[in-house]
């Protein structure tokens, strides 16, 4: 970064970073708005780096700056931080104090994302024209190369960085809140630089020129005009023949609403794994950088390039997007599809060729472009690698919203006049293009999510609102036919392409013909589906229809699971209903079941009541939906449904999952697995270990637990011998200990569950057992006894000796006939 060159900056720098420790955020704030009126720019100009460092961490995450993600309304810097760094507050002055004298700053190549960075060591120039024009070339190598970033450039960068810089947060606090400094002020900034209304507002300062120059004015390669995917030359420039910049005094008015949005892409949303970066890279860059390094080859003096450059393996990039980067996104999103619409009727049906003629802003030139030009592309790779790599939990709620936000633009036009409900709401005919280019988007992804729906628990309630949402959302009328238009015009015969007549027809007042004409719109439409579809996927991509016959199956696949989920919930909130019905005061008594081993063990704290009404909603629903995407009949549908329903009986339920014995116990097959978590079957989980240390339950004393568990270990510690010669003794007495001693239902209790053969002989050792004297059961019915003997005038000791005896007598009689009992 740029190095200060005078004694008194230096001193100015020194006393902010010693009042940086020593004063509070408020006062600084202050100073900081001071020193920004009364210094000039020749001085603040060596603060500046050191300034955005402070309020937004380093790159490289070892200084954490403001903590803007971790800083909520609540907090009483809040406002504080917000007011400084407004669009229009005394940071931004700044900027655009330094911005008027042309200074320049450095980020080292090494910050970028991994495919640009890669792109560079590669030699090739990327094809964004944010970095046209701004490397240096140190003489240590290419892994040293810097970009020279104007001060807009440079602000946007870091404050764009800092939500991807790994940061350590304090134990307690996270950062995916949508309320939080970082969040606001991206909403801020998108709608201050990307108005829907009016115009971005000039800049406060001005150079000698009398305005402040757009410094990353677009190149002549790179334009606006048409409506799609930029098509590139044939060959990419590489990095030491930069294109040269010329000033568009055009772009004056939209330089910096341009330079945020590509800040933002670049940072946020290029990335992707070392496969797709493979997959990318088209014939035309492997031979530019062929080309190259012949070229590199035949120079005399060739710069030092590090080992492993110049191949396509030196992208290793991990990238894991947190929840609050995918919320981010999904922000830009919407104010991308809001900006975009807010664009005149009139603007958006003038074709470009006649749009370059009249006297349109180029705000609104912006406007018909910014979607598809700057974002479709590496938006599609960023859900990609989401989808691919996204746990199966309920997490993935951010990335299939933004997903969903994407593929309906039609949400964002703004029109507030009779709303329509969503399952009702017509999508109008006018997005049919969209649709159209951005066809993988809503096919292709919607496969991928086919494949993770399959494999979630679908009995959640929170995976089943995912799939009925994106049910919901692809049932709306006129959609699926739009889909299946734009899978037939990508699907027409190449020859079509082969007889593409040229662009330069003839209107029928020049005497064209209105036939030719109609057949130059359709063949442009099938050649724009088939390049977008080319330019994501690669040449040689197998693309696989969404209304075709493997994704039918795979349809009637998810239908299936659903319905399982559907019963298995029923299931648990039957049984759960019966649980609490069987739950009452006269279990205090003894006669309910008060073994908390009896819940069923497929159900979780938000899988029960009101949530499992929902899960079935959200099913049946889905389901609907479904039916109507895909044209299903929906008398067999019924038939699957009740098909499987008669097969999944209660005999079924309550066999154990498919194992297979091991030296520990059963072990779990793959279709194990899969009966377990779609609910089709499930092991009786039981309490195992010992059963003196099981959890306190609801119904104990905890004090009593203890303390009679410390009574019980010291007599059978001491008299253990004993307990086990008398219990296996083959004769009356040694069955009469048994029942006091053992706990005879062990064995039947773990048939049915996994248990390791050295468990089961430690816990069938005979010992003394007094913890059921702790149940607040067990000590009302003796204080109802107590109180009988008290009213038939027996004293404690004699009530004492009674209730002894009557233990003694029961126990006797279960020695005696209880194998009878349990024969009837």
């Amino acid at each position: 970064m740029a190095a200060p060159t005078l004694q008194q900056p230096g001193f100015l720098l020194a006393n902010l970073k010693a009042d940086s420790s020593n004063k509070p955020l408020l006062q600084r704030c202050q100073d900081l708005v001071k020193i920004i009126d009364e210094y000039p720019a020749k001085e603040l100009h060596t603060i500046f780096p050191w300034l955005v460092e402070c309020v937004f961490g380093s790159l490289d995450g070892v200084i954490a700056g403001w903590n803007l993600r971790l800083l909520h309304p609540r907090n009483s810097e809040y406002n504080v931080v917000m007011d400084f760094l407004n669009p229009s507050g005394p940071m931004m002055k700044l900027v655009y104090k330094l911005q008027a004298e042309e200074y320049k700053y450095e980020i080292p190549v090494n910050y970028l994302p991994g495919p640009v960075k890669a792109c560079i060591q590669e030699g090739v120039l990327p094809d964004c024209p944010l970095f046209h024009n701004k490397l240096q070339f140190p003489p240590s190598g290419l892994l040293m190369l810097n970009l020279a970033l104007n001060p807009f450039e440079f602000f946007m960068f870091n404050f764009a960085f800092c939500l991807i810089t790994p940061k350590s947060y304090p134990q307690g606090q996270h950062g995916s809140t949508t309320d939080s400094a970082y969040f606001m002020l991206v909403d801020t900034y998108l709608k201050y630089f990307l108005p829907s209304e009016g115009s971005v507002p000039p800049s406060p300062f001005s150079d000698s020129r009398g305005s402040v120059t757009a410094p990353s004015a677009r190149s002549s390669s790179v334009s606006f005009s048409g409506y799609g995917v930029h098509s590139p030359s044939l060959l990419k420039h590489h990095i030491f023949h930069q294109p040269s910049v010329n000033a568009d005094p055009a772009a004056q008015e939209i330089w910096r609403s341009e330079t945020l949005l590509q800040m933002f892409v670049e940072i946020w949303l290029h990335h992707y794994s070392l496969e797709m970066y493979q997959k990318l890279q088209s014939p035309q860059v492997k031979l530019a950088l062929l080309q190259y390094r012949l070229s590199m080859s035949s120079m005399p003096c060739q710069p030092h390039a590090p080992p492993g450059s110049g191949t396509l393996h030196t992208y290793q990039e991990p990238f894991s997007p947190t929840e609050e980067h995918v919320l981010v996104v999904r922000l830009l999103v919407k104010h991308l599809h809001g900006f975009s619409n807010s664009l005149k009727p009139e603007q958006l049906s003038s074709s470009p060729s006649a749009h370059s003629h009249t006297h349109t802003s180029p705000l609104e030139e912006f406007k018909r472009v910014v979607v598809q030009r700057f974002v479709q592309q590496k938006l599609y790779l960023f859900l990609q690698h989401c989808f691919g790599h996204w746990p199966l939990d309920a997490s993935f709620r951010a990335v299939m919203e933004t997903w969903l936000s994407y593929i309906q633009p039609w949400r964002y036009t703004g029109e507030k006049s009779n709303p329509q409900p969503d399952q009702n709401r017509t999508v109008p005919d006018k997005w049919e293009s969209f649709v159209q280019e951005n066809l993988l988007v809503y096919t292709k992804l919607f496969q991928v999510f086919l494949n993770r729906a399959v494999r979630t628990d679908l009995v959640n309630a929170k995976n089943a609102l995912m799939v009925f949402r994106v049910a919901k959302v692809f049932a709306q009328p006129n959609l699926a036919e739009m889909i299946q238009k734009g899978e037939q015009l990508f699907l027409e015969p190449e020859h079509v392409l082969h007889h593409r007549q040229p662009r330069g027809y003839l209107t029928p007042s020049q005497g064209g013909s209105f036939l030719s004409s109609r057949q130059r719109v359709v063949t442009d439409v099938v050649f724009r589906v088939k390049s977008q579809v080319y330019a994501l996927e690669g040449q040689d991509c197998q693309y696989k229809q969404m209304f075709g016959t493997e994704l039918r199956g795979a349809v009637m696949k998810l239908i299936q699971i659903i319905a399982q989920a559907r019963q298995t919930a029923k299931r648990i909130s039957d049984h759960s209903n019966e649980v609490a019905a069987n739950t009452s005061f006269l279990s205090w008594f003894g006669l309910g079941s008060p073994d908390l081993n009896n819940t069923f063990s497929g159900a979780e704290p938000e899988e029960s009541g009101e949530c499992l009404k929902k899960t079935h909603e959200f099913l049946d629903r889905a389901l609907e939906n479904l039916c109507q995407i895909f044209k299903l009949n929906q008398g067999q549908l019924t038939q699957l449904i009740s098909n499987l329903s008669s097969s999944q009986d209660d005999g079924n339920c309550k066999q154990l999952p498919d194992c297979i014995p091991g030296e520990s116990g059963l072990i779990l097959t793959d279709l194990g697995r899969r009966q377990i978590m779609n609910g089709l079957r499930r092991f009786d989980i039981q309490y195992q270990g010992d059963p003196e240390l099981q959890p306190i339950r609801s119904y104990e004393n905890a004090l009593l637990v203890r303390l009679f568990y410390r009574i019980s270990s010291l007599l059978n510690e001491r008299f253990g011998g004993h307990m086990y010669a008398l219990c296996s003794r083959p004769d009356f007495l040694g069955r009469l200990g048994r029942h006091y001693l053992t706990d005879p239902d062990l064995t039947a209790k773990v048939k049915h569950s996994p248990l390791t053969r050295r468990t089961l002989e430690r816990n069938r050792q005979p010992r003394l057992s007094l913890r059921l004297l702790a149940s607040y059961r067990t000590l009302l019915l003796l204080l109802l006894l107590y109180t009988c003997g008290a009213l038939l005038s027996l004293d404690p000791v004699s009530s004492t000796l009674l209730i002894l005896t009557g233990g003694f007598l029961y126990g006797l009689l279960m020695t005696l006939f209880g194998d009878k009992l349990k024969t009837h």
